[in-house]
């Protein structure tokens, strides 16, 4: 195993695509830590709040540790063989095209290929597709018409050394916090770095921008189809670039002049002087890199996006050169891998098209396969689109949460439902989708996992375990495997360990590829067992006819001085090439990079019954649908809810204020959310985060609002542009609980719970006001033995309740006719103090702590729980900059992802003070 000091473990981050190293430790005690790792390549020491806080969300608490049938505990061999015989039985009845897979940028390496090697080259169906589909298959598609390949041409140096980043729909400050580190911490060493903001939002990555574009909703295709005509029109091309190493420039160029500079600006939202001054900077600095992510991704044009960026580079010869390039970043620690291994239905292994048919012969021949698929099978949408019209029979859900993450997640929850055949591979006993499962099998969960990723710059690096697998939990590429051998395909799927998959997959990578394709690790087509423990993070291409990449002490970690060398293409540091595209050679017929023409479009969705603009997307502290980041009390603190931001001219327009819950709906359903109004938000506009779930609110799943619409090149669904109305919940009660229990049930119109240190939180709204609160109360706490205080004001609509068991509080209740005013941060550190006297248990019934005990505040700080209260008086007391807080507070000291929001308050006491 790879030990680092004092017996931790080298592994990898299992959230976004950055890929970050960790060091994992157990201690006697059995008592988990983590840190980042200095010498992973990825993030040099650096974690986000996510990460650091991985140790408290591999708890045993709701796992699921044996196979169940139809909700009974079974054996695995009962388990695996009614999966066997039931895939069996439904392609002898139906076909191969009645069963799908839909897998998971959360797997591993290893685990992809041998799901996607049953489906397509045993089942003989593409019908396996992947919730990366909703991250990044706009990026697959637009690479691959524009460079022959998914290629991605750069690497994480390059956002060090560009000397302008454009930062595209990509909210990298919570989404990506240790890239946005990176490049916070080279601006800090070049000021002149310019960077530019281009989105809807004024998110917190706008802390560091010079410019932010606030555009329109599915305005980039206009923004950037405008860019290439400026840079024609001024001169600002690399003609030789553009005719050695491209085609087609002249039909995308005619394409991109369809608008003139007054017919982008409506189209985009932004003023000509706006769209005039990022249009020269950009004409103007050679090393730009223009970074993209989900707000590009997620759109009924995103290929057209994408496309639409990469002719900017192309056009300028920004490509493949340090400092310079366009650079998807994916939202998924092994998206990356998914797409390797052709994890998503319209893909073949190692990067090859399951539409040319030397390919599928090609990867018929390595597996020795019995029935390679002969076309593409369905895209996540239209899979569960035919779950739903009865086509699909037999459902394999692997590590993903799809009644919560979905477009249309209703109808979706209603497909799984009615399918005849459900199988769930997962690590929970309880999710809105295992929940609907005829065959739940345990797998193994990070910390137990043993394999590889593949992050954002192409790097390979190793998850390895440092827990023991609880129960009977295995890994996914094991519970694969089983069920393959028991179809009768055992020959082809005799894998002891997950080294022989992983060489395996180098092997394919490398076969008959004498450079038509650009993934190749077929350098590491012989690695063992011994190796593969030691396998230090790697970039590919790694070709076998490169050097060897077996050096004396390959079982040492690349240390951090070595790791930047690589990184940045020094020949000192292996013959490794980095980057791709500087000279051309592209991964087309004739090796020559294809220009798109795109024309800007303007797209509007909304009506007057539903005029607004409903923009989904992340949180700071939370992960996808919230079932590792939910376990974490110091990740649930810094939003604990489910919301939607509101500009106060819309929020006015609706009667709406601040803290209200509203409804906000869509042709498709209806949630109930908090108000969060902001000046940060669009006009016209509104936006939510898409983490909730029916395991911790009322009426929170996001997605119940998005519709089945989708790119139609890559098929990935516009979960960015939803025509939405809001409108303000008739509340005649609010409510604020803390318990030491989670509730079983709770019975109000809006509920959320939230992890908290001691318990739960929850907050709570009500149509109806004529409750029995005293009985509420003690439902919600779950304990009838209590010695309850409690203070009614039936007249004003106030009720505070507290029960106590002992020293301990069991439970609080704080009831009011408006948002409740306690504080959150006070209340729920009572749940962790004892309450010996009369005194200080009628303190909590008032609801406010005592002069000696200043209240912190919302949570901006998650590592070290500080409060917005404790920043602000340190402002005020003369702290006016990041390092001073960092003194006096500790905040921002750790993973640095609340950086932005303090220097947001330390601007905020600036223009105070000014007034």
């Amino acid at each position: 195993m790879q030990i680092g000091e004092a017996g931790e473990v080298r592994t990898t981050c299992p959230y976004c695509g950055v890929g970050c190293g960790v060091l994992a430790k157990v201690a006697a005690d059995g008592q988990v830590s983590v840190r980042g790792d200095p010498d992973h390549p990825a993030n040099f020491g650096r974690l986000c709040s996510k990460g650091s806080a991985l140790a408290e969300t591999i708890e045993l608490d709701g796992r699921l540790l044996h196979p169940e049938i139809h909700g009974r505990r079974a054996s695995w061999d009962e388990a695996l063989d009614l999966v066997a015989s039931t895939l069996t039985q439904t392609v002898v009845e139906h076909g191969p095209d009645a069963i799908a897979f839909y897998v998971s940028g959360q797997l591993l390496t290893e685990d992809y290929y041998l799901a996607n090697k049953l489906m397509k080259g045993f089942l003989g169906s593409a019908n396996i597709d992947t919730n990366s589909r909703l991250c990044m298959a706009s990026s697959v598609a637009g690479h691959r018409r524009a460079f022959g390949s998914d290629t991605v041409p750069g690497t994480y140096e390059d956002l060090e050394l560009a000397d302008l980043i454009v930062l595209v729909g990509s909210n990298l400050a919570w989404c990506h916090p240790v890239l946005y580190q990176r490049i916070a911490a080279a601006r800090e060493k070049r000021p002149e770095m310019k960077i530019v903001l281009v989105d809807p939002r004024r998110t917190m990555t706008s802390d560091i921008a010079d410019m932010h574009l606030a555009i329109a909703p599915d305005g980039d295709v206009a923004l950037f189809t405008g860019l290439l005509a400026y840079l024609g029109e001024h001169n600002a091309l690399d003609r030789a670039y553009i005719t050695a190493h491209t085609t087609g420039f002249g039909q995308a160029l005619f394409a991109a002049s369809a608008l003139d500079l007054a017919g982008i600006a409506a189209a985009t939202g932004l003023s000509e002087d706006e769209l005039g001054r990022f249009y020269s900077l950009f004409a103007r600095t050679e090393k730009t890199v223009t970074v993209y992510s989900q707000g590009v991704n997620q759109s009924s044009s995103g290929t057209d996006k994408v496309n639409a960026i990469i002719n900017c580079h192309l056009a300028t010869g920004r490509i493949g050169r340090p400092g310079a390039g366009p650079f998807s970043v994916t939202g998924q620690p092994n998206a990356m891998g998914g797409r390797e291994v052709g994890g998503m239905a319209n893909m073949l292994a190692a990067h090859m098209e399951i539409e040319n048919p030397g390919h599928r012969e090609r990867v018929k021949r390595f597996w020795n396969a019995p029935d390679i698929a002969q076309k593409p099978g369905l895209k996540a949408v239209d899979m569960f689109q035919a779950v739903a019209d009865g086509r699909v029979k037999a459902l394999w859900i692997t590590a993903t949460n799809p009644v919560d993450s979905m477009s249309d997640a209703d109808i979706v929850e209603a497909a799984i439902k009615a399918c005849p055949f459900v199988v769930v591979s997962d690590v929970l006993a309880e999710t809105d989708t295992v929940r609907h499962a005829h065959v739940r099998l345990p797998a193994a969960a990070w910390g137990e996992k043993n394999g590889t990723v593949t992050n954002s710059e192409r790097r390979v690096s190793r998850q390895r375990p440092f827990l023991a697998a609880p129960g009977e939990a295995r890994p996914d590429w094991w519970i694969i495997a089983e069920v393959a051998r028991r179809m009768g395909f055992g020959e082809a799927f005799s894998y002891d360990v997950p080294a022989e998959v992983f060489a395996e997959h180098a092997a394919l990578s490398g076969f008959e590829n004498d450079g038509e394709r650009d993934f190749d690790i077929g350098a590491y087509a012989d690695i063992d067992a011994e190796r593969y423990e030691a396998l230090r993070p790697f970039q590919w291409p790694a070709p076998s006819r490169g050097a060897p990449l077996w050096p004396a002490g390959a079982g040492r970690p690349e240390g951090g001085a070595q790791a930047r060398r690589r990184s940045e293409g020094d020949s000192t540091a292996g013959s490794q090439t980095t980057r791709f595209f500087a000279d051309g050679n592209f991964y087309t017929p004739d090796r020559k990079a294809r220009f798109i023409a795109v024309r800007p479009t303007i797209v509007s969705r909304t009506s007057p019954d539903f005029p607004l603009i409903l923009n989904t997307g992340r949180v700071r502290d939370h992960w996808h649908t919230m079932t590792r980041t939910g376990k974490s009390p110091r990740l649930s603190q810094h939003v604990a809810e489910p919301f939607v931001e509101i500009h106060p001219d819309d929020a006015a327009r609706y009667g709406i204020g601040d803290a209200h819950i509203v409804r906000v709906s869509s042709p498709r359903g209806a949630v109930l959310v908090r108000a969060l109004v902001t000046s940060r938000q669009r006009r016209g506009s509104i936006f939510a985060p898409m983490h909730w779930t029916d395991q911790f609110t009322a009426r929170g799943r996001l997605d119940t609002l998005t519709a089945p619409l989708t790119d139609p090149v890559s098929g990935q669904p516009a979960l960015k542009h939803v025509a939405a109305r809001i409108e303000k919940f008739a509340a005649r009660a609010f409510g604020f609980a803390v318990t030491r229990r989670k509730p079983a049930t709770v019975a109000a119109d809006y509920w959320a719970v939230a992890r908290c240190r001691g318990g739960w939180r929850v907050e709570l709204a009500f149509a109806n006001d004529e409750i029995d609160w005293a009985a509420f109360a003690v439902s919600l706490f779950g304990t009838a033995d209590a010695e309850v205080l409690a203070y009614h004001d039936r007249d004003a609509g106030q009720h505070r309740i507290g029960a106590f068991d002992g020293e301990r509080l069991a439970g609080a209740l704080f009831v009011a006719p408006g948002p409740v005013a306690v504080s959150r941060g006070w209340a729920t550190q009572q749940l962790e103090e004892a309450h010996a006297s009369q005194r200080e248990r009628f303190r909590i019934v008032a609801g406010r702590a005592g002069a000696e005990r200043p209240d912190a505040g919302a949570t901006v700080c998650s590592c070290f729980n500080v409060g917005i209260n404790q920043v602000t008086a340190a402002v005020a007391s003369g702290c006016t900059n990041l390092e001073a807080i960092g003194a006096a507070l500790k905040a921002g000291t750790n993973c640095g992802s609340c950086r932005s929001e303090i220097r947001a308050i330390i601007q905020a006491h600036r223009v105070q003070a000014a007034e």
